[in-house]
């Protein structure tokens, strides 16, 4: 996260195009890479990316529902558990096995008991609900050194209207990978998140 505090979310990636894009997102400046688990053979492709960046990158699993699939991921050596939802027994089992808890939180009383459970990143999923009005409320009453990620419809372009508001970090989905980009795609939108998190970081520094 301090180094760019942006989580590319590879939804439907494919075990045979998984390092070709990891290595894309790595050379634009990506650290934190997600492979949800209702992509084709997700954990293959984890393990192929972990091999290849696992010294470079926090490589995990997205859309783990429960303790099962946490103990899936860690056996494979995946070190970020990310969650649509507020699952205790997920946070806790991600915990125990030293992985990165990120749960996906709607509400306060939602991101509270994340925490209380041993969450170390909240999710704020769908963002679309949870919109910058919302994050500065939240930023408001949550510790400062709370990480709030805006997950879901965020790009170069409304990024600085949240993080204005108080986020740490986002997300990054379908403008970012989605099935059928090429790596040159790929490429091309992972820079332009970098370079929209760069100037963000410049003018808060101004």
């Amino acid at each position: 996260m301090d180094r760019l505090p942006l989580i590319a979310i590879l939804r439907g990636v494919t075990p045979d195009e998984v390092v070709p894009v990891g290595r894309a997102l790595h050379e634009a400046g990506f650290r934190l890479i997600e492979i949800p688990l209702n992509s084709p053979e997700a954990l293959v492709s984890i393990s192929r990316l972990i091999t290849d960046l696992g010294s470079e990158c926090l490589i995990g699993a997205g859309t783990v529902l429960d303790v099962a699939q946490v103990e899936a991921v860690a056996t494979i050596g995946g070190r970020l558990v990310v969650s649509p939802n507020m699952n205790p027994s997920v946070i806790r089992a991600s915990r125990a096995c030293g992985l990165v808890s990120a749960p996906g939180v709607a509400t306060p009383t939602e991101g509270f008991a994340a925490l209380e459970a041993g969450a170390q990143l909240l999710k704020l999923f769908p963002a679309e609900q949870c919109g910058p009005a919302v994050v500065k409320a939240w930023r408001a009453v949550f510790p400062k050194d709370c990480p709030l990620v805006p997950v879901g419809g965020i790009t170069p372009q409304n990024m600085g209207a949240y993080v204005e508001a108080g986020a740490t970090g986002f997300g990054l989905g379908s403008a970012l990978y989605k099935p059928g980009l090429d790596v040159g795609e790929v490429a091309k939108n992972a820079a332009a998140y970098v370079a929209a998190w760069e100037r963000l970081v410049i003018e808060r520094s101004n």
